[in-house]
C-alpha cells in the first residue's frame, strides 16, 4: 500500500489540488482543479439576498417594504470555521460563538429565524456541525444545507429559498 498526500495551493493564480501517491511501483503526481472555498459561495449568495427589494438594512426600510405590501427580511453571516489564533478562540467562546453554527441566519418577520449552511461540491459536514445542526433543529430551528459548486449556483438557490420562505411568511400574515 502507498503513501498519499494532498495539497491545495495556487497554481497560475488558480487554486488546485496536488495529490502525490507513492508505492512500490513509483511515485505519481496529479493536479487538478481545486473545490470552490466555502466563504466565497456565501458571499455570492448574500449578495444576491442584498438585491432583493425585500432585503432591510434598517428600519425604515422595513416600513417602506410594509408601505409596499412586501415582507422584509435581514441577514446576518458567520465564520465560524475561519481559523483564529489561541487568543482569539478563547474571546470567541467566551462570548458565545459556537462551533457548528451555520453560516447564514436570515431573519424574516413574525420573529422566524431560518438557517443556511453552505457547502461545496466536496463538502461534508464537520463534526461540530453533525452536533450543532441538530441541536438547532430539536429547538425548532432546521439547519438547509446548500450543496453547491458554483457561485451563480449559491446565489440562484439561495434566493429561490428565502423567496420561498418570504411567500410563507405573507400567505402567514394573510
Amino acid at each position: 500500500m502507498g503513501k498519499k498526500t494532498t495539497q491545495t495551493t495556487r497554481l497560475a493564480g488558480k487554486r488546485v489540488r496536488i495529490v502525490t501517491t507513492t508505492s512500490a511501483s513509483g511515485t505519481k503526481v496529479t493536479v487538478k482543479a481545486a473545490p470552490i472555498e466555502e466563504w466565497i459561495l456565501q458571499a455570492a449568495a448574500v449578495r444576491a439576498l442584498k438585491a432583493l427589494p425585500e432585503y432591510a438594512a434598517s428600519a425604515e426600510r422595513v416600513a417602506a417594504n410594509d408601505n409596499a405590501a412586501r415582507p422584509s427580511f435581514t441577514i446576518a453571516g458567520d465564520m465560524n470555521g475561519d481559523y483564529r489564533s489561541k487568543r482569539a478562540a478563547v474571546k470567541a467562546s467566551a462570548t458565545g460563538i459556537a462551533a457548528g453554527d451555520p453560516d447564514l441566519r436570515v431573519y424574516l418577520p413574525n420573529g422566524v429565524l431560518r438557517l443556511i449552511e453552505y457547502k461545496n461540491a466536496e463538502g461534508k459536514p464537520t463534526a461540530s456541525q453533525k452536533i450543532r445542526h441538530p441541536l438547532l433543529a430539536a429547538l425548532g430551528h432546521p439547519v438547509e444545507m446548500l450543496k453547491v459548486a458554483t457561485e451563480e449556483e449559491a446565489a440562484a438557490r439561495t434566493v429561490e429559498l428565502v423567496s420561498g420562505w418570504l411567500a410563507e411568511a405573507a400567505s402567514v400574515a394573510a
